[in-house]
């Protein structure tokens, strides 16, 4: 088994990273080189405008290169709940950005010719015990009649032409997800970056950042540039001179394990369906298969702020138990990867993006951060070209975390509390 994403380890790596050290005067610089810093740094090259893009190991290196291939259209909270902490219409709003991020990706992919197996396969959120289908129902029933027409519930005998041998209690349907491979998206979107003109520099950490006339000076163990505006796109791994965001970001580890291929009798009693699929639970799995059809089966093993290989190995081994309870047939498998990332979430789940301190910035995604972030790229590249109006998570608050500064030592706590949901829902 490899300890290693089978993103990164089935995808070529961008090859045009700048050579030398940092240095010079641009328009925009772009700190993270996942999906969102890069997305924007497609759009604003294209447009015209000198962008340097700096990120701290390669591109692709973290939550983009480490997730688990799902592009959902939907929330993280019931649209209820939405409705409830956000308003109607920012909740409204918020969902429809959700449907049009699957678009931008799906339009990203098109015009850049990007060989990523994307498909629009739909996501199921699985009802994983008899009680959850209540309120997975009521869900689906607001969001089919105020916000998303394309979806449908799915009872369990449905179900058996989606999951096969897996015993859920029924699902809703959101026809509008997707999935892709995302080490091949990610390199490709950079190498549409850098065909546009953009400087992209890896393994270029941001250490300082101070004003300079107009503009900003940013700081590099590899020398220093000068750009008249930011963008902030770090995530779950922001680090550096940013501690305003450390206080209001939770990073949270998530971990995947990947199978080897699956035979065809294994994919008829598996994922007969092959959609993108998320169960009920509070620390629930997600699962798909992969463009050579190994099942990628996810989930918040342990609630740790850490992923290397020592922790992912933990965690791995806590996803096989899992894996064996849903899929029996599956338990002796063999696992060809396993791996680990960070997810940015925020106190409540709901994304941020805006302006601060003379940056603009987009993070939080919660784990529906795959489509969002490229989307988010995007309207961070429209209001760096003054198009303040694009936003559309603009007015949403971004209080501090109490007695927090990035370390999040009640992780443990946190676990405990959601495993005794699970117990009792």
């Amino acid at each position: 088994m490899e300890f290693t994403s089978y993103w990164h380890a089935t995808s070529t790596p961008f090859a045009h990273g700048a050579e030398g050290p940092v240095e010079g005067a641009f328009d925009i610089a772009i700190v993270g080189g996942g999906f969102t810093g890069l997305s924007a740094a497609r759009v604003l090259a294209k447009a015209g405008a000198k962008v340097a893009l700096l990120e701290a190991e390669t591109v692709g290196f973290g939550g983009s290169g480490r997730n688990g291939g799902h592009l959902n259209n939907g929330l993280a909270h019931s649209y209820g709940e939405a409705k409830a902490h956000l308003g109607e219409e920012m909740a409204r709003r918020l969902y429809r950005a959700l449907d049009d991020a699957v678009d931008t990706v799906e339009q990203i992919v098109t015009e850049e010719g990007i060989d990523c197996s994307f498909r629009r396969a739909g996501k199921l959120k699985l009802a994983s015990k008899p009680g959850h289908v209540a309120a997975l129902r009521a869900n689906y029933e607001l969001v089919h009649r105020e916000v998303d027409p394309d979806t449908a519930f799915l009872d369990p005998e449905e179900l058996r032409a989606e999951v096969g041998e897996a015993t859920f209690h029924g699902a809703m349907l959101s026809k509008k997800a997707g999935m892709m491979h995302m080490g091949r998206y990610v390199n490709g979107l950079a190498e549409a970056g850098h065909r546009y003109g953009a400087t992209i520099w890896e393994h270029a950490p941001v250490t300082g950042r101070h004003r300079d006339g107009q503009g900003w000076r940013l700081t590099t163990p590899r020398g220093s540039l000068k750009a008249k505006q930011v963008i902030l796109a770090t995530g779950a791994y922001t680090a550096g001179p940013f501690s305003w965001f450390r206080r209001r970001i939770l990073s949270v580890g998530s971990f995947i394990v990947a199978t080897r291929p699956l035979t065809e009798a294994e994919i008829a009693m598996t994922m007969p369906g092959n959609r993108t699929c998320v169960t009920t639970m509070n620390i629930g799995n997600y699962f798909r298969l992969a463009p050579d059809n190994r099942l990628i089966w996810g989930g918040r093993a342990r609630f740790s702020a850490s992923s290397d290989q020592r922790s992912d190995a933990k965690s791995g081994a806590i996803l096989r138990r899992s894996l064996a309870q849903t899929f029996p047939h599956l338990a002796d498998v063999p696992l060809d990867y396993c791996w680990g990332g960070l997810v940015d979430m925020t106190k409540d789940r709901y994304p941020r993006a805006g302006s601060h301190d003379g940056m603009l910035y987009s993070m939080g995604y919660s784990g529906h951060g795959a489509q969002m972030a490229n989307h988010m790229g995007v309207i961070l590249a429209k209001m760096a070209m003054g198009d303040q109006k694009a936003n559309p998570l603009a007015g949403l608050d971004w209080p501090s975390i109490p007695l927090y500064s990035g370390k999040p030592w009640f992780l443990p706590m946190v676990g405990m509390y959601f495993e005794l949901k699970d117990m009792v829902s």
